[in-house]
């Protein structure tokens, strides 16, 4: 099963897992978000206890983020 869609114009098309090409895409959209940080882009911190923190904090600056849009 293929996760991305397979071009129009291709000869032989390949079937497509829609729940999985779904959850491709949160994937990357969350990857894409966490790269807006240009601390963990380059990946400043060396070592990974603080590299998850660095995560960690950014993930709750997101969610918060998230959740003011749903209230406002």
């Amino acid at each position: 099963m293929a996760v991305i869609p397979s071009k129009s114009n291709r000869k032989v098309q390949w079937c497509l897992d829609r729940n999985l090409h779904g959850t491709r895409n949160i994937v990357e959209r969350f990857f894409g978000w966490i790269k807006e940080y240009r601390r963990v882009a380059t990946r400043y911190e060396k070592r990974a206890h603080n590299y998850l923190l660095t995560l960690l904090l950014i993930v709750t600056c997101l969610l918060l983020r998230e959740m003011v849009k749903v209230v406002n």
